[in-house]
């Protein structure tokens, strides 16, 4: 069948140093809300984005409002605690808002098997969709074909851009070791060496993609900096300027640490690529490099995912790991909202054994039964006893079965960023230190990463006077996950920064304590109530946080059980989606309270270049 072959001039950039905001508009103009996400709940996903992105179009798509009192879609909650908040405004007609999601069709996915058709040509409803979108290289005009797939999932509109360049993808954003098999050139783990393209061609396609079906969006919401040049294009590129002149932006800062701002240095290519003016291509460098956040920061509502981190970013020396983005955007005057992320507690959810997959049901709730807790860590810890397989993982150490001690765990990425290497000090001289009285100990990690890090906890798991106390589980697999989150009494996060933190949520609602670094999004956790924090970043601080633990859990575990209580209370109270979701639409009419008082230009900005 031969395909309609489009394209549609798409381009970028403008806007103006935001001014106060114009009165509220009314509750009728924040209806249509799209998102631009490389990652998107078990789609596909790397990090915590997938879960932001979903968690909260969900939220959106499923909410209905009369009279300023929300109500949620049935089943969300499943007779919890009910997050309600009279903050938001009425959801228009009897659903909630229209909620479209655009995201890669990467090489990994099979669209049919999850549920996608392909979309159907708008001018000619017998073929599918297919257009050109502009994708120039230096000095080398070109056009990259678009396919899309649909589907709507959970009242949200989901659309997977099909092109080449996503299709030759195996995971979403490194090389893999069968891409380095056929290409020695894309070694395993590193990035993708077009990674820069590959942001450019989804935000032009989602451009081109609304620009076909004739949809304005209310709101475009930008997942973290590959999607982060979508509001400069929109705003200075002439061909689609005038179409969406009503619509606001949102930019959202999952990690602004170096290497997640998708920076890059051939400015020549960023300038061929985006279409943007010289003048932004040179006005938002940050350490040489093009950066797609500075780029953003004239023309949309820009948000952190907790307010603690965005006040680090502009406040503190922390920002010298961002590469100064923070300070940058504080000299340029823009404000950076912080939004602490949510849960969905029925994702995450002990008293539904099968759904979460673990061994044994139970309750950390008030009346709540624990009995199943004990019985996921007596069955988990027979497993880890000897050298057998766990979820087709080889553990490297062992754990004795000893229920009765402490049991620490540890998920996440091996790195700098996740401060192994205080845990690592932490844990030698903990370990040494466990033959008097209550510092006995056992603790399972579960994860992998930098080639050191990994090397270092499994020598220390492998020595002989610690066999039986510690396990190193080097891979990652969800349902393991969630079985060492419900086994464990307490949940280490020694993070060195951290956004947000999904992890201490997760072992919260498991019943399993965190004991955080108070940094960033971590603050969340409630010293002496919903888990332990420590301020310090150092393998003292994290140890004397660890013993504390340790001396509660056996002279006072009426007082753990009542911090189990509270942690999952306290997230039910604060953190839910539906809470959390109230904040962003404050944040979506900022942003179209802007494009209604005309402060997106950007000239102000490059008034001097």
């Amino acid at each position: 069948m031969t395909k309609k072959k489009r394209n549609v001039p798409v381009s970028s950039q403008g806007g103006e140093t935001p001014v106060a905001a114009d009165p509220a508009p009314s509750r009728s103009s924040l209806r249509t809300i799209w998102m631009l996400t490389r990652e998107y709940g078990s789609l596909a996903g790397a990090g915590g984005v997938k879960d932001v992105a979903m968690q909260l179009a969900k939220a959106l798509a499923n909410t209905q409002a009369t009279d300023g009192q929300v109500s949620h879609g049935a089943g969300m909650d499943r007779g919890r605690p009910q997050a309600t908040d009279g903050q938001v405004s009425p959801a228009p007609g009897m659903g909630g808002y229209s909620v479209s999601v655009v995201m890669p069709r990467y090489g990994f996915m099979e669209p049919a098997a999850l549920g996608f058709s392909l979309l159907a040509d708008p001018e000619d409803p017998g073929r599918p969709l297919e257009y050109e979108v502009d994708l120039n290289y230096v000095h080398m005009e070109r056009r990259e074909k678009v396919r899309v797939w649909m589907a709507t999932i959970d009242k949200v509109k989901l659309y997977l851009l099909e092109a080449d360049r996503f299709a030759e993808k195996t995971s979403v954003y490194a090389y893999t070791a069968a891409d380095e098999a056929k290409n020695p050139a894309h070694t395993t783990s590193s990035g993708h060496i077009d990674y820069f393209a590959m942001n450019i061609l989804l935000q032009k396609g989602a451009l081109d993609l609304m620009l076909l079906l004739d949809v304005r969006p209310d709101i475009i919401h930008c997942h973290d900096g590959h999607t982060a040049v979508l509001p400069a294009m929109l705003a200075e590129n002439s061909g689609v300027r005038h179409f969406f002149r009503g619509t606001g932006t949102v930019v959202t800062i999952h990690n602004a640490g170096r290497g997640y701002h998708q920076e890059v240095a051939d400015l020549s290519f960023a300038h061929a690529s985006t279409g943007l003016p010289w003048r932004v291509i040179m006005g938002n460098r940050l350490v040489d490099c093009f950066d797609p956040f500075l780029a953003a920061a004239p023309y949309a509502v820009m948000n952190t995912v907790s307010e603690q981190y965005g006040r680090e970013l502009q406040e503190t020396d922390d920002d010298k790991l961002t590469g100064w983005l923070g300070h940058t955007l504080l000299e340029r005057g823009v404000t950076l909202h912080g939004v602490t992320n949510g849960i969905d507690p029925t994702e995450f959810d002990p008293q539904d054994s099968g759904r979460s997959g673990i061994d044994a049901s139970f309750s950390p709730l008030e009346n709540g039964d624990l009995v199943g807790k004990r019985v996921c860590k007596e069955v988990l810890l027979r497993e880890l006893g000897g050298d057998q397989h766990v979820s087709g993982i080889v553990p490297i150490g062992s754990l004795d079965f000893r229920p009765d001690l402490p049991l620490f765990t540890f998920i996440g990425r091996l790195n700098e960023q996740k401060g192994v290497g205080v845990l690592l000090a932490a844990l030698r001289e903990l370990l040494q230190e466990r033959t008097k009285e209550n510092t006995d100990f056992q603790i399972m990690l579960l994860g992998s990463g930098g080639h050191d890090e990994e090397r270092d906890l499994a020598a220390l798991a492998r020595k002989k006077e610690h066999w039986g106390r510690i396990c190193y589980l080097k891979s990652f697999n969800p349902q393991l996950a969630n079985r060492i989150y419900a086994a464990g009494d307490f949940f280490l996060i020694p993070s060195r920064y951290e956004p947000c933190g999904l992890t201490d949520f997760i072992a919260q609602l498991f019943g399993n304590l965190p004991i955080v670094h108070h940094v960033g999004g971590l603050v969340k956790v409630l010293d002496g109530e919903t888990g332990f924090a420590y301020r310090q970043h150092s393998p003292a601080a994290l140890s004397g946080a660890m013993q504390r633990a340790m001396g509660l859990y056996h002279d006072d575990p009426a007082r753990i059980r009542e911090m189990q209580r509270q942690a999952v209370a306290c997230i039910y109270e604060r953190h839910t989606w539906q809470k959390v979701m109230n904040q962003y639409l404050q944040l979506y009419r900022k942003a179209k309270q802007g494009i209604q008082s005309g402060m997106h230009t950007g000239k102000e900005l490059f008034a001097d270049r």
